[in-house]
């Protein structure tokens, strides 16, 4: 057995190519050794800015050797005679076996011509070129390229291949490239090339010759722990950004972090904007003392061993001051301006198309805002002067999108508008309304954490959703321009992260009526119904993608979803009571009440209203039956209001022996038909209670 390296060069690719492509090689390599029948051992990868690589170790020397019996035509046209048929010989020479070795099979189907042929036991050497040209050209881009004359793609121009087995050259060609033994190292500190003799000396030669260190993770590791000893020896901390230091560590090859200074005047701006100019721009990371407050400093990386750091960080603080300079200016011309003017800027900024302009827009939040409130004052005992806060985060949400430091820090919109609001003395709840009114921004990232940037999430959300369907424009498939999904999705977060009692229909119902003078392509209910049911098919995948039992989602959807908060309770306690012993049985008995009433009643063309005359009754299990739905009702209300849905599954548990019973000694659909009314009547009230938790005919036991 012999280790195998395969090493794809390439001019430098972007960072966020860089550790999907190392996994990608991995895995293709995998299925594609294992479809060729060649044992191997562990694969390892590696992976920068100018190559990505796969160490696989113990590659067996010939495939794995194995025996499958394959079937031909039917025995009645591969013989005629006794004699095989021109089918018969094609048969044979196809499988590549003498006609000798044929036999007949019998099957369901009926007897056929087969034959027994070994597979592998041929050379690794043989078939790894083709899989080393299956591994390239399975990799995958956002976006390939095409490079002087030749018809290969791939998202940068390839520059060398190395592919070895053992000392042995694998030889395969990608355009007029062709494998050999030969790496490149650093461009500039090892820049080579490297013979490598064996594919164990290659992690050895690209390191220490090539001067590269290979392994992302590595990378980091040395970008982390160098940068917080410097930011450490200065009294402060580095102030770490996960997406960004992971970019950093797939710029370079040869990480060398670098703390630099910035003129204390700069501290001067908000931590946002240094912070956002120092990583947005120059891909580096601010410090801060034991305080929390920013220092004069910044940690960068370098991609080389400067023979002169001193000249090198002199540079690097010349181009960082020249944007903190631009952020100094668009900061004090923003603090100079007045919020209306902003406003009034608003009025020419398109929202959408027909929806009309922001400034159309920052007026319908601030009803929103509002009603929103009013829906929640009672359950959050929220103040008729926070109401108003409330609005006014509305009417401010959009403003800060002219203002001058938005429009150079585009990541920033929502951030500046509660810095200059704080400002301009608005308060601390529009403040922190307008900083978090994009979030979520994503599926992992947080909610709003105060109650008023939840309001104003909420209301721009269900804003853009009802305009957006208004028009027809609902998403399909993978297409989603307006991120509508996200939108949905977030509503759906925020009302359950912040146990809100909101009726969603309500939400975007109130949306729809914000908007004034739009030719919708929907009727305004049609749109309504759409973009229910659109949050319901969110809710469905964000309990399924949490691992809730989709049966069960189901039918807690189906028992209605305007009260999401109350729904995510009624999913859990629901997902814990199918994991019960009696479950099935339960199941089963509320079904089956579920099925006759929607056969009986509305199949039936019947109205039933779950009222019922006990004087009707002539079976005991009837009458204990009414008795036992009575004697809880008030109960099961207490529970409700308490949201304790495991209870009420469990009052639902103490009911079933009396819904066996009258199963058992009555007969529903009798000839009185009074009495038959009347008995359905008494199973509707049952049902109405279940039908308030789940719709268990949606289970399936």
């Amino acid at each position: 057995m012999a280790d195998f390296i395969l090493e794809i060069g390439t001019e430098e690719m972007p960072a966020r190519f860089v550790p999907k492509l190392a996994e990608e090689l991995r895995e293709n390599l995998a299925a594609l050794l294992d479809q060729g029948m060649v044992e191997r051992g562990e694969i390892r990868t590696f992976a920068t800015p100018r190559r990505v690589a796969a160490l696989v170790e113990g590659i067996a020397a010939e495939q794995r050797r194995q025996e499958e019996e394959v079937t031909g035509p039917p025995a009645s046209i591969a013989y005629k005679d006794g004699e095989l048929t021109k089918a018969g010989l094609g048969f044979a020479k196809t499988q590549g076996v003498e006609p000798a070795d044929l036999y007949t099979v019998s099957t369901p189907k009926g007897d056929y011509l087969a034959a027994r042929k070994s597979l592998g036991g041929g050379k690794a050497m043989d078939v790894l070129p083709g899989i080393c040209l299956d591994a390239v050209k399975r990799l995958t881009f956002p976006k390939k390229m095409h490079w002087g004359d030749y018809d290969f793609t791939f998202g940068r121009p390839v520059r060398w291949l190395l592919a070895l087995l053992g000392e042995q050259v694998v030889e395969f060609g990608v355009n007029d490239l062709v494998s050999g033994r030969t790496t490149h190292g650093h461009r500039v500190m090892g820049p080579g090339p490297f013979e490598v003799a064996a594919a164990a000396d290659y992690v050895r030669v690209a390191e220490e010759q090539g001067r590269v260190m290979l392994d992302p993770a590595r990378r980091m590791q040395v970008v982390r722990e160098r940068g917080a000893a410097l930011a450490e020896a200065k009294g402060g901390e580095v102030v770490w950004n996960d997406g960004l230091l992971q970019e950093v560590s797939n710029l370079v090859e040869l990480p060398v972090p670098v703390l630099g200074d910035i003129d204390p005047i700069y501290l001067e701006l908000p931590a946002e904007v240094l912070l956002t100019s120092m990583q947005s721009h120059q891909k580096s990371f601010g410090v801060r003392g034991k305080d929390g407050t920013l220092l004069p400093h910044f940690l960068t990386t370098l991609n080389i061993e400067p023979s002169d750091p001193a000249l090198v960080k002199k540079g690097w603080e010349r181009v960082l001051k020249a944007r903190l300079e631009d952020a100094r200016f668009f900061w004090e011309a923003d603090t100079g301006t007045d919020f209306q003017v902003w406003l009034d800027k608003l009025e020419s900024v398109v929202f959408l198309g027909p929806l009309g302009s922001m400034g159309d827009k920052s007026r319908r939040l601030e009803r929103l805002c509002r009603r929103i409130g009013e829906a929640l004052s009672v359950s959050r005992n929220i103040l008729p002067g926070e109401i108003a806060d409330f609005a006014k985060a509305g009417r401010m949400a959009k403003a800060d999108l002219v203002s001058e430091m938005v429009n150079e820090f585009d990541t920033l919109q929502g951030v500046m508008g509660g810095i200059y609001a704080e400002r301009a003395g608005m308060g601390s709840l529009v403040s922190e309304a307008l900083k978090e009114q994009y979030l979520p921004a994503g599926p992992d990232s947080p909610v709003p954490s105060s109650l008023a940037g939840a309001v104003l999430s909420m209301a721009d959300k269900a804003d853009t959703l009802a305009g957006c369907f208004g028009l027809g424009k609902i998403p399909t498939g993978a297409n989603d321009p307006y991120a509508l999904r996200r939108c949905a999705l977030g509503i759906c977060r925020i009302i359950m992260e912040h146990g809100l009692a909101l009726d969603v229909r309500e939400l975007l119902g109130w949306a729809l009526e914000g908007y004034t003078d739009v030719k919708w392509k929907l009727p305004v209910g049609e749109a309504l119904d759409k973009l229910v049911d659109f949050f319901g098919q969110r809710l469905r995948a964000l309990f399924a993608g949490r691992g809730m039992s989709v049966l069960v989602v189901d039918a807690a959807l189906g028992a209605g979803f305007d009260d999401i908060r109350t729904l995510e309770l009624r999913v859990a306690a629901l997902e814990a009571f199918s994991k019960e012993p009696d479950f099935e049985q339960a199941v089963l008995t509320f079904k089956r009440a579920a099925n006759i009433i929607r056969k009986q009643g509305e199949e039936a063309g019947q109205e039933l209203t779950g009222r019922y005359d006990a004087a009707l009754f002539a079976e005991e299990q009837e009458k204990a039956l009414a008795e036992r739905l009575e004697k809880s009702e008030s109960r099961f209300e207490e529970l409700w209001a308490a949201d304790d849905f495991a209870g009420l599954l469990g009052l639902l548990r103490e009911l079933r022996p009396s819904v066996d019973a009258f199963f058992d000694g009555v007969m529903v659909i009798c000839d009185d038909q009074a009495v038959r009314r009347n008995r359905l009547n008494l199973l509707k009230s049952l049902v109405d209670r279940l039908g308030r938790l789940a719709d268990f005919s949606a289970l399936q036991v």
